[in-house]
């Protein structure tokens, strides 16, 4: 299924986050959070300006990026787990 966002929103598959810790202690799916991590599978075509003029989004497909825990709205698509989000709920572009 191809979704495509509209306007300054973005499509976002979450990434899976660690599921030990740094002291080797494995975490329970009961005390897991989800992650604030995905990466980005498709961008908007911008918002429109006062005069109707397009601006650009600043992410692109495949930057992996962080979010608020409380931003966007999730969706399934084929049975994976996604975020529609707007651009300003975006909080960093990771760089690897």
């Amino acid at each position: 299924m191809k979704v495509r966002p509209l306007n300054d929103r973005v499509l976002v598959k979450r990434v899976a986050e660690e599921e030990k810790t740094q002291g080797g202690l494995y975490i329970p799916d009961s005390a897991k959070e989800k992650p604030a991590r995905g990466i980005i599978v498709s961008v908007g075509a911008g918002r429109r300006d006062d005069d109707g003029n397009r601006i650009a989004v600043d992410v692109k497909a495949g930057d992996q990026v962080l979010f608020g825990k409380y931003a966007g709205t999730e969706i399934k698509l084929e049975d994976v787990e996604h975020m529609i989000l707007k651009e300003d709920e975006i909080l960093a572009v990771i760089d690897s």
